[in-house]
């Protein structure tokens, strides 16, 4: 076999083995800056970098298993309030991780949007929901900015938003349309979630003062001077069903 038809075969290779994987096919589409071997946060296995807290028992009792890894993949029942919070805080990094929706809605928030998150650069102590900024999944709303307990972030038109404590604010996501809390609501103006049951990319980038938020390779949300500025990262278990997979976290340099 020649060499150039040896290259083609070998392309051919490359392109079916990226098909049938998607952990090597769903790349990030953005510029992450120089940084260092991944932190793999959840690889489909266990919770070890993670603590589990919940509303009603408290730091790392889930009886009820509200978080369950099953089939390589998170899945969170969203019947209690409550999150996974990683054991160690973290500064200046990208992270990335994939989401889909699950079918129920629970309690106070039964019949209305599906509702989770991921809350990063968070301080003081446990609680739903602690000081810290938040990256909003939830139907119609994806990719808002949410201020939590006196947290304060200043968005890309340069007002700055404080939350009073023990409540939250929130900056729209970009292009982002009206909004109904109805279960299984879509933007009709500026969707930018796949339709239900897909997975979903979600991209943080948090970099000095800068902070970007972005779906599905889209930049959706951007804000300057977070305060917190670093902490930790939990992801929400909030009244509804969703599955998250494939969380890594990069320390930028």
């Amino acid at each position: 076999m020649d060499a150039r038809r040896k290259k083609i075969y070998s392309m051919i290779g490359l392109f079916a083995l990226i098909a049938g994987n998607p952990a090597i096919g769903q790349t990030t589409s953005i510029h992450i800056p120089p940084h260092k071997q991944a932190i793999v946060l959840f690889d489909g296995t266990n919770l070890n970098y993670f603590d589990i807290f919940l509303k009603t028992k408290g730091l790392n009792s889930d009886p009820d298993h509200v978080f369950v890894v099953e089939k390589t993949v998170l899945h969170i029942s969203g019947k209690e309030m409550g999150y996974i919070i990683t054991k160690q805080p973290f500064h200046n990094y990208y992270l990335r991780a994939e989401f889909k929706w699950g079918e129920g809605t629970y309690a106070e928030r039964a019949g209305q949007a599906r509702d989770s998150g991921i809350l990063y650069n968070i301080q003081g102590e446990q609680k739903v929901w602690p000081n810290s900024i938040e990256f909003q999944i939830m139907e119609g709303g994806t990719g808002d900015f949410w201020m939590t307990d006196g947290a304060s972030l200043t968005g890309r038109d340069g007002k700055r938003i404080t939350a009073p404590a023990g409540s939250g604010l929130k900056i729209d996501r970009f292009g982002k349309g009206p909004s109904k809390n109805v279960t299984g609501f879509r933007d009709p103006v500026g969707e930018v979630e796949k339709p239900h049951g897909e997975w979903n990319l979600v991209e943080l980038l948090t970099q000095g003062d800068d902070v970007r938020q972005y779906v599905n390779g889209k930049l959706v949300n951007e804000g300057t001077n977070p305060q917190p500025a670093e902490g930790k990262i939990l992801f929400q278990s909030e009244g509804a069903e969703v599955f998250f997979r494939d969380i890594k976290l990069y320390p930028l340099k």
